[in-house]
């Protein structure tokens, strides 16, 4: 790939995928994947348009919108829109990247994509990111719709962003179609589509929890990362369980419990508030057992934890915090961001799960971990489809046997592919990896994306 520019954080997680194929056994069993790597690894199409919106000034602003529509061999395209200045084409197909094997776990019938714009909504007025949101629509209206794109929220994309470019698209395709999920309940939304990815992050934990015969929830000391939407159902499902949470962060800075402080469902909820005003959680009142942290992830400020939960964005566990977290007890990590921790960190937690077998920290990743918020999704898309509205007891339990299907598939691919040994966790990555890949790279061969020369 020397010609093309660098994309580092795609590469980073085309590596993790890769070297988690070659160190295990599949290509020794099945050369032939290697050809399927080349060809998934390269998205099937890559859009970039430009967003022409007018601030209350009345000035002209432009931005650059994408969408990178990777893989639609098991479904349409699906994947959320980002809106951050961090934007680039790198991090999209990175994102866009992971969804495909993450919704090949939940067992839907939905492709891979990813998209968004460099607009930054922070400081914006209510009327500049209802311009936007139009504006940005009727560009990418051209290349979605129901059977062919979906895509749904990322950062800087709630339900009121989904509502604007909902509404955009009707009046542009004059379709009133489930081309966005995250919607509104009263014209297509689901329930438990806000709480999804949270609750399906602690629904897999819980999993972990069981086969490592570490009980439940209850009574364990939990860190979690990010105050959006992932964090904050993460931390309400791990209190209701019985945990103690003692973080919560945003890009400013960390909220840590002190002197046998911890989190309360109230605080989420405050915390929630704030940010629906766009404001940073520096801004919450200070109390006695919480500390803010400015300019510091909670990682090395929470002391002795049993379980972690990265749930803020890419990047956010590093060697050294990895290395912290393994010495101050912590049992098991699951991302509920997107490549939360660096090759690094997943380095340190693989070589201790090798090391110290069921004594070890056991890591669990993104793509399998979070994938209940694009599960209800997929979800979504089927009661449009159907034009029917589950209850949440429904979407609930159906989130709930995603996430021990999604759990049990990572764990017995990786008993079959990763000789790892007696007494040792299954590899999460390794086997999470290789069973999305596999499920792909079938539909792939089968519809023709590939085929080996006895094939041609």
């Amino acid at each position: 790939m020397s010609n093309l520019p660098s994309e580092p954080e795609f590469e980073q997680a085309y590596q993790e995928l890769a070297l988690t194929l070659e160190q295990s056994t599949l290509f020794q069993k099945n050369p032939e994947y290697r050809i399927a790597l080349k060809v998934v690894s390269i998205p099937e199409r890559v859009i970039q348009f430009r967003v022409c919106w007018e601030d209350d000034q009345g000035n002209l602003q432009v931005n650059r919108g994408y969408r990178i529509q990777f893989n639609s061999a098991l479904g349409p395209y699906k994947g959320g829109l980002r809106l951050h200045p961090t934007v680039n084409l790198s991090i999209l197909k990175f994102l866009g990247f992971e969804q495909i094997f993450k919704n090949a776990l939940t067992g839907l019938m939905m492709g891979g994509g990813k998209g968004g714009s460099d607009f930054d909504p922070k400081g914006k007025s209510d009327n500049e990111i209802r311009r936007f949101c139009v504006a940005f629509m009727r560009e990418l209206a051209r290349y979605i719709g129901a059977d062919t794109d979906v895509p749904a929220g990322d950062i800087g994309v709630g339900g009121r962003e989904i509502g604007y470019m909902f509404g955009a698209y009707r009046r542009e395709r004059n379709k009133f179609t489930g081309v966005l999920t995250g919607k509104g309940l009263a014209w297509g939304g689901s329930l438990i589509r806000p709480e999804a990815t949270g609750y399906g992050l602690v629904y897999y934990v819980g999993h972990m929890l069981e086969y490592a015969g570490a009980g439940n929830w209850e009574g364990k000391r939990v860190a979690v990362s990010g105050s959006g939407n992932v964090a904050q159902y993460a931390a309400l499902k791990a209190i209701e369980l019985g945990a103690t949470v003692v973080s919560l962060s945003d890009s400013k800075g960390s909220l840590v419990a002190v002197d046998g402080g911890f989190i309360t469902p109230e605080d989420v909820h405050a915390i929630a508030e704030l940010k629906i005003q766009r404001k940073a959680l520096a801004d919450y009142p200070a109390r006695a057992g919480l500390k803010y942290l400015a300019g510091a992830r909670p990682w090395t400020h929470v002391g002795k934890i049993d379980i972690a939960l990265p749930s803020a964005t890419q990047n956010e566990v590093n060697k050294e915090e990895a290395e912290y977290l393994v010495a101050n007890g912590c049992k098991f990590i699951a991302e509920g961001s997107n490549m939360g921790c660096t090759l690094e960190a997943i380095e340190v937690f693989e070589s201790q799960r090798k090391a110290k077998k069921g004594e070890s920290i056991w890591y669990a990743p993104g793509k399998a971990a979070n994938c209940g918020g694009v599960a209800v999704s997929g979800l979504e898309m089927s009661q449009n489809s159907q034009r029917l509205a589950w209850t949440a007891e429904e979407v609930d339990e159906k989130l709930k046997n995603i996430m021990k299907n999604a759990f049990y598939l990572g764990l017995n691919t990786a008993k079959e592919y990763v000789a790892d040994g007696e007494g040792v966790y299954p590899s999460l990555v390794a086997g999470s990896n290789i069973a999305g890949f596999v499920k792909v790279a079938q539909a792939m061969q089968e519809t023709g994306d590939w085929w080996t020369k006895t094939e041609a």
